[in-house]
């Protein structure tokens, strides 16, 4: 089996893991990170009512610098646009990934801009 295969399987599984112990409320929805190999995703999720309230994606961010400075500003961006939604509270999802690397500085960024997780 292809080691790539693999490790989106292990991925999947640790994701079903986290999401079976975590859900977003209107209150206190759902941070959801997605990454790719060319960029990535952030949402805050109502999941009672199955809604992307916020979103922000790579090419929102107009810097060139490291993955990890961007992700930071994302986490910012995502932060400010939630806050002007009168969400200061979320619930985070690491997606299966582990909070290492371009995960912890999204979580650090929003943080940084006003969330409490």
């Amino acid at each position: 089996m292809n080691i790539n295969k693999i490790k989106q399987e292990k991925r999947e599984r640790r994701h079903n893991r986290v999401r079976f112990k975590i859900s977003g409320t209107t209150e206190k929805p759902r941070l959801s990170v997605f990454k790719s190999n060319r960029g990535m995703y952030l949402q805050l999720i109502d999941d009672s009512k199955n809604q992307t309230i916020v979103s922000v994606q790579i090419k929102e961010i107009k810097i060139k610098d490291k993955k990890t400075n961007i992700a930071t500003e994302m986490g910012k961006l995502l932060a400010q646009k939630a806050l002007a939604k009168k969400i200061d509270q979320v619930v985070f999802d690491r997606g299966g990934y582990k909070y290492h690397g371009r995960i912890k500085a999204v979580a650090d960024g929003a943080r940084e801009a006003g969330l409490k997780f």
